[in-house]
């Protein structure tokens, strides 16, 4: 098969190309490299059976048209991944996801391409009463704007469904660790700990609980749920592990794996910013259901995660 990548420098992204390469596909990527790495793709370049296009999906729907000719499969990484600072420009999560979507849609559209895997997130649920949130939880109040763009993205998706025939898989992520991680708490916390090693700021109060999954394990849930029956219309699958930890949690593995011991400054209260679910634990009986099984648990993604990052400290530096 030939599969259409947006994102695929980006750190999912990435990491989908190098499976599909691995299981014998072609690929053709599309990232504009505003936050992507394009030497995540190293080892794909070395392939004949990948092509990147250095382009963005904002303006011309054309261009990923022509691009995305011959394709028939589409894995929709693109986004802006800036949950914590979303209220301090609105219109790029409106911009990066909603309307990209949009025109990714129209561009399959245009081709005749009907198949769609969706990386939406957890952040939609906003604050559930319901533990662990499965996929049909009552409609939830949204708490960030990029929850509500995400959100809208599946809407549009699902109408592509229903009006032009699409097939789509929407997988709603817990936050994804491991090789290539560029961006969350443990980056924060790491780039915090590089500059002083005697200090660390906490947003919030420690407790908070979080889900986390293994990037190995994401990939491996997205492929088995594509390979299985075809969704009719849109299949909305929940990602993540049977498990949370406190950030307190993941504070203690971190600085164990970097053999420092800060003092840990709090910010108080039980979010770290506007926005920030001081729960997130996902129901993912759907997908375990068709016989994925998570390898990794957060505490060992945690530590890949951290030596990850020492092995690779240029990713640090090029954040700041």
């Amino acid at each position: 098969m030939r599969y259409f990548v947006t994102g695929a420098a980006g750190f999912i992204g990435s990491n989908v190309v190098d499976r599909l390469l691995a299981d014998g596909h072609e690929v053709v990527g599309y990232d504009n490299l505003s936050t992507g790495n394009e030497a995540f793709l190293a080892s794909a370049f070395a392939s004949k059976r990948f092509s990147l296009h250095r382009a963005d999906l904002l303006h011309d729907i054309d261009a990923i048209a022509r691009a995305m000719e011959g394709s028939d499969f589409v894995f929709h990484f693109a986004a802006n991944a800036d949950v914590r600072f979303g209220i301090g420009h609105p219109r790029k999560d409106l911009e990066q996801n909603t309307i990209v979507t949009f025109n990714v849609l129209e561009a399959m559209q245009r081709q005749g391409i009907r198949r769609l895997a969706f990386s939406s997130t957890g952040s939609i649920y906003g604050e559930p009463d319901i533990f662990p949130t499965p996929e049909d939880a009552p409609f939830p109040i949204q708490t960030s704007l990029y929850g509500a763009s995400k959100l809208a993205c599946e809407g549009l998706i699902a109408a592509y469904c229903e009006g032009f025939g699409f097939s789509a898989n929407i997988f709603r992520f817990v936050s994804i660790l491991g090789e290539r991680y560029t961006h969350g708490h443990i980056f924060d916390f790491m780039k915090q700990l590089t500059k002083d090693p005697h200090t660390l700021t906490v947003l919030g109060d420690g407790s908070q609980r979080k889900s986390y999954l293994e990037i190995g394990d994401c990939v491996n849930a997205m492929l088995l749920a594509i390979s299985a029956a075809k969704p009719t219309k849109a299949m909305v699958l929940n990602l993540g592990t049977n498990a949370y930890c406190t950030v307190s949690d993941s504070i203690g593995w971190i600085t164990d794996e970097l053999g420092v011991k800060p003092t840990l400054q709090y910010t108080g209260g039980s979010r770290g910013w506007i926005g920030d679910s001081p729960f997130i634990f996902l129901d993912t009986r759907r997908i375990r259901d068709l016989g994925w099984r998570a390898e990794h648990s957060i505490e060992s993604g945690v530590r890949m995660t951290v030596r990850y990052l020492v092995a690779n400290p240029d990713l640090l530096q090029r954040s700041s």
